[in-house]
């Protein structure tokens, strides 16, 4: 796609030196504290819930944020909070969950699109967790052999889908499955070898980095559009080809250096949080 792309083009000649910038972030930087100190279950939960409903950028702009928070992570906020208070939800709870009771969980308008869209996506998590799991969350990755057949899990579930088109062809990104199976790793409950194996996260923020920083090119009327605040149509080969050279940009970046893509992604994510002066894409879908 990379190759065929008509609408975005990697500048190859940077990616040499940029990885080497990123290697020096990593190398500067401090860990995080992945697991925020939940015990094995409720982290587990915490992770699957939060990836299942880690959609909706396209939305943000319409949405109460927390004070200095982003729309991701007053979400986050919300959940984590949920979690911490009450314990994780029970899958029977999931199950049945409804979007007046996500909304008031995260802090939103009941009537919100996203509200009832992430209410199903938790009632497909539940429904997963009681027929295949045993209604545990952490069963998950106990039955997973590597990461990347932990990711498969997710991509099978209904809430974690995430394929589209490109010239006839099916283009299966799974962003959220794979961050859902990377992040249970990052948090020490999937000790599972293969994570150096998953692809970067391909959302909308990932791509307006690798804009902003000029391993992507833009044509001039894609730039002049998603600039103007123009929503982007999900599955449009435009929106396809940002996700798919984002990703493809990332693996050159693997190749050039010692980062993994899950690695690279990461500092990619961590520098979009001080990239907003340049109005970043957006797209209403439950992808990303």
């Amino acid at each position: 796609m990379a190759e065929r792309s008509r609408w975005v083009r990697i500048q190859e000649a940077k990616i040499e030196g940029y990885a080497a910038e990123l290697e020096q972030t990593v190398a500067d930087g401090p860990a995080e504290d992945q697991a925020g100190g939940r015990e094995p279950e409720a982290a587990a939960a915490f992770a699957i819930c939060m990836n299942a409903i880690n959609f909706g950028s396209g939305w943000w702009p319409t949405i109460q944020k927390r004070p200095g928070l982003s729309g991701y992570s007053t979400m986050a906020a919300g959940v984590g909070e949920r979690i911490d208070s009450a314990g994780p939800w029970s899958a029977e709870e999931l199950a049945t969950a409804s979007a007046g009771e996500i909304a008031a969980v995260v802090g939103q308008d009941p009537g919100h699109p996203l509200m009832a869209q992430f209410a199903a996506a938790l009632r497909d998590v539940g429904s997963h967790l009681l027929k295949d799991h045993e209604g545990r969350y952490l069963r998950v990755a106990e039955e997973a052999r590597s990461i990347p057949d932990l990711a498969a899990t997710f991509g099978g579930w209904e809430s974690f889908g995430d394929v589209s088109k490109y010239e006839g062809r099916r283009v299966p990104f799974y962003k959220r499955a794979q961050l859902a199976a990377a992040d249970l790793h990052r948090t020490g409950v999937a000790e599972l070898p293969g994570i150096e194996r998953l692809t970067a996260f391909a959302d909308n923020l990932v791509p307006h980095v690798l804009r902003v920083d000029s391993v992507l090119v833009l044509d001039p009327a894609l730039a002049a559009r998603i600039e103007a605040g123009e929503l982007l149509i999900h599955g449009a080969p435009e929106e396809v080809e940002l996700r798919a050279c984002a990703v493809q940009a990332i693996e050159l970046l693997t190749s050039a250096g010692s980062l993994s893509p899950v690695a690279i992604d990461s500092v990619l994510w961590t520098r979009g949080r001080h990239y907003k002066s340049l109005p970043r894409p957006r797209s209403r879908n439950t992808a990303y």
